[in-house]
């Protein structure tokens, strides 16, 4: 168990927010720390340590073979969990595979190989580029996988994504790569796209990009339910907070307007806090939303054309959940120490009174160090997916209560990320990645509820 108590939060945590503290400067302060679900009990088979009666099941490794004939590919990152049959007790797990094409000679024979129409793009050979999505069709009641397929095929370095209220996930592409550029004797069109799955497909889709989304570094997305609006996330470190306006709730293929965040009466707010404590914890900001234009973007430079118009830059947007009322993302290498901050947006009814909020900075990277995918979960608390960039990787699932305070709930023995963190809609199972290899675990146990 963490043991410390250098880790930082905003004394106002997730719910309850009074309207009268939007605008002022909360008091911050070291927050205790949590036992959580207690102490961490070491895996005997040296993968994964969780807390006294938890446990995990490997439903899919790299290599497993597919019901579509395929084998599972390497590089698991972001996944959705989304009700796939309520009658037979299945949810489809959507999981990203990021994959460039420099990839494809260490990925199973029949990934090599694969060809489709239904795939975006593909080399000279006819082979679809490897980056896109596999499909786990799992029972929650007996446990089992019951299908495994790939589900979207062609694209490049898919990161992470979010689901909608809609039942689709969004698989973002973490690429610029177009056919004249660094790349371009290997892709043969742009990339830097969001595609959409369906959750209740049994098949390869054909892979459409959503261009009026944006072309940039996609990281995540995440859905405010009843607006419709899109918030999605960029890894740079430079990046701003996006937010797609589309023109028909449910309907992104239908166009749309992208904007990007801008704190009121401050142009070109820096948020990273690297050089100077801009953005002090728990202070909340009233914020406004610039319009972008050409949001194809053929020179990649949307967020320099954002900022030029008053957007607030982030240190690398990497995970993004909807919780609430409100919605959470993480800057990977944010604060003073750069070892990462998470952000706290809640929109307003109108659009009109958005309020950011730097909810928690780490100062100790023992108890949190480069949080990347994020998921709320079912009793408020937030889990975090670390990935460090070091050459010896010691890297958890962190937990967060509701009051702030902090905990470990897991510890990755392997020397790669988890990732993909998501629970299932009845709240009982939790589902992570391990990246590479490929592994994806169902994490069951006595979960808190409410």
């Amino acid at each position: 168990m963490v043991t410390r108590r250098q880790f930082i939060v905003g004394s106002l945590a997730f719910g309850g927010l009074a309207s009268s503290a939007f605008g002022k400067v909360i008091s911050t302060t070291a927050m205790p720390l949590s036992k959580g679900y207690g102490a961490l009990v070491v895996d005997q088979q040296g993968l994964l340590d969780l807390p006294q009666g938890f446990s995990y099941k490997i439903i899919s490794s790299l290599g497993n073979a597919m019901a579509d004939g395929m084998h599972v590919p390497d590089r698991a990152d972001g996944m959705g969990c989304l009700v796939h049959s309520n009658a037979n007790n299945t949810v489809a797990l959507i999981r990203n595979h990021e994959l460039h094409p420099k990839h494809l000679a260490a990925q199973p024979e029949s990934i090599q190989s694969h060809t489709s129409h239904k795939a975006y793009d593909s080399y000279q050979s006819g082979v679809s580029l490897p980056g896109g999505t596999t499909t786990i069709i799992y029972n929650t009641k007996t446990q089992t996988v019951e299908k495994e397929f790939i589900s979207l095929s062609g694209t490049v370095r898919n990161c992470s994504g979010g689901i909608t209220p809609w039942g689709t996930w969004l698989t973002c592409e973490e690429s610029v790569d177009r056919p004249n550029g660094p790349n371009g004797d290997v892709v043969h069109k742009e990339h830097g796209y969001i595609f959409e799955v369906p959750a209740n497909a049994d098949d390869m889709i054909e892979a459409k990009p959503l261009k009026a989304m944006g072309r940039f570094n996609h990281e995540a997305a995440c859905v405010d339910p009843k607006s419709g609006i899109v918030y999605l996330t960029e890894d740079q470190g430079d990046s701003l907070l996006y937010r797609f306006v589309p023109n028909e709730y449910g309907n992104l293929a239908a166009g749309g307007q992208l904007e990007a965040l801008a704190v009121k009466g401050k142009p070109q707010f820096d948020t990273r806090n690297w050089s100077a404590s801009n953005m002090p914890l728990a202070t909340w900001f009233d914020v406004e939303w610039v319009v972008l234009d050409n949001p194809e973007s053929p020179n990649d430079d949307l967020r320099a054309r954002g900022y030029e118009k008053g957007a607030a830059l982030f240190a690398r947007g990497e995970g993004i959940h909807w919780g609430e009322d409100e919605l959470y993302f993480c800057c990977t290498n944010g604060g003073q120490k750069q070892l990462g901050q998470v952000m706290k947006l809640v929109p307003s009814a109108d659009g009109k009174q958005d309020k950011l909020q730097l909810f928690l900075e780490s100062e100790d990277k023992s108890l949190y160090n480069f949080g990347d995918n994020l998921t709320v979960c079912p009793n408020g608390h937030l889990l975090v997916c670390e990935d460090q960039y070091t050459d010896i990787v010691d890297n958890h699932l962190r937990g967060v209560t509701p009051n702030g305070e902090v905990y470990n709930f897991a510890k990755l023995h392997a020397q790669t990320e988890l990732a993909g963190a998501c629970f299932s809609p009845d709240g009982n199972t939790l589902f992570v990645n391990i990246y590479s290899p490929t592994k994806t675990l169902a994490i069951t146990g006595p979960w808190l509820k409410g």
